[in-house]
């Protein structure tokens, strides 16, 4: 959901020209958005959303300026590969500066977008609501 939401949030912006979603574990790699997050976003106009879950890279922080965290808890493990990947190349080979996603939307800074996979629905309106 996060990348139809920052999709939507940047349209139009020619300083943006690659965004794309990836978790921090495998759980539910190459499947489709969940059936929630579709209507979540179709109901706030968000339509063409195409996406197939995937883990994230070692070069994710090489091809991108920014990734962007939904808590405090995938900061931290972002941090931590981003230091592995540094660590194993001997160089700054790493240079995507790592944030949260409530960073750029949400109603206060710095908020943490809560999970809402195991909830109801409601709970991915939530979660879309703070991203916005």
């Amino acid at each position: 959901m996060a990348e139809g939401a920052f999709r939507a949030m940047t349209k139009g912006n020619q300083r943006i020209s690659q965004v794309d979603s990836a978790g921090t574990g495998a759980y539910h790699e190459g499947c489709p958005p969940d059936p929630r997050t579709m209507s979540v976003l179709e109901e706030n106009g968000v339509a063409d959303y195409d996406h197939s879950a995937r883990k994230v890279r070692s070069s994710d922080f090489v091809d991108f300026d920014f990734i962007l965290a939904m808590d405090e808890d995938n900061l931290y493990n972002l941090s931590a590969m981003q230091k592995r990947i540094v660590k194993k190349s001997g160089t700054q080979a790493a240079p995507a500066k790592i944030m949260l996603f409530g960073d750029f939307g949400g109603q206060t800074n710095g908020e943490e977008v809560v999970d809402p996979y195991y909830g109801a629905r409601d709970g991915f309106t939530i979660a879309y609501e703070q991203m916005m």
